[in-house]
């Protein structure tokens, strides 16, 4: 049974009449005729009553015709579908995100692949310190992340976000009422951060920056991610440097002071496999450089 003699049955079911079922299907007559002939072999059934002046269904005939239709509807949903997936409109693409500058990237890119790809998901993991999701994007456990590395050995970088750093003191902090301060001024504080040797670009850029001010930070207490970072910070344990993303997590005793001067940046980018990108992470990849714009 193929396709083909499907839709010839369903013609001439509709139209009862070979010649106008035939023409319908800009074919001829005889051809038409055989493909009826070869499905009801198939079948082992007579699907019409024919005679010289009218074709009709026979019991048999209405029942296959509801199937029938069912099975050509079915069709081209598939071809459609498929047609779809080869332009990367349907799929699922994994994404790995590391820290708060993701949490101000992933809605702008979820809302955009929502409205221009229906039909694709894309399937989320994470929290991971950057160095974690950029090892599990090369081994080919996610297909793409966001990840604070300016480069990463065999994947494709995209830079699309910079992240200035920025201090959170307790709102009790003598410095919380202050419109900046310099990092030379922090010499004499007791900081809290992210662990050491996890990988986490915040942590080494924030501790690179006191050792350019002149001093080496006194890492009172350290946290596992940003909320118990600030939380740590409300409870008056220490102050950090953090990303000016952090300050989507709101806490209350928290207060958010701009460094003065240049502050240093992180830049926060997209990371993806060289050698395997597939129609829909193509697609998801144009709408990400569409949506997310690096901001100086």
């Amino acid at each position: 049974m193929e396709l083909r003699h499907l839709t010839g049955f369903v013609a001439v079911a509709e139209e009862l009449h070979f010649g106008r079922a035939a023409a319908r299907l800009h074919m001829s007559q005889s051809p038409l005729s055989q493909q009826i002939r070869r499905l009801e072999h198939d079948l082992g059934v007579e699907l019409f009553d024919r005679n010289t002046r009218t074709v009709q269904l026979t019991a048999a005939g209405r029942i296959f015709l509801d199937h029938a239709r069912k099975v050509l509807a079915s069709a081209k949903v598939a071809q459609r579908a498929a047609r779809a997936a080869g332009r990367g409109e349907i799929g699922e693409v994994s994404l790995g995100f590391a820290g708060t500058s993701s949490a101000v990237l992933l809605p702008l890119l979820a809302k955009a692949v929502a409205v221009e790809l229906p039909g694709v998901e894309l399937s989320l993991h994470g929290p991971h310190y950057s160095a974690e999701t950029v090892s599990r994007v090369g081994a080919g456990v996610l297909d793409m992340g966001f990840a604070t590395v300016p480069s990463a050995r065999g994947l494709h970088t995209r830079l699309v976000r910079q992240d200035r750093l920025m201090l959170a003191v307790s709102t009790t902090h003598s410095l919380s009422a202050r419109k900046s301060v310099r990092l030379e001024e922090l010499a004499g504080e007791r900081f809290v951060a992210f662990p050491s040797g996890r990988g986490s670009e915040v942590r080494e850029l924030s501790v690179r920056s006191c050792l350019e001010a002149g001093f080496s930070p006194a890492i009172a207490q350290e946290a596992p991610d940003s909320f118990s970072l600030l939380a740590l910070v409300a409870a008056g344990v220490g102050i950090a440097l953090v990303v000016e993303a952090a300050r989507s997590i709101r806490l209350d005793r928290v207060a958010f002071v701009p460094l003065a001067g240049e502050a240093p940046k992180l830049p926060v980018c997209l990371v993806w496999r060289r050698a395997e990108e597939s129609e829909v992470l193509r697609a998801v990849l144009e709408v990400a450089k569409r949506t997310l714009r690096p901001l100086d």
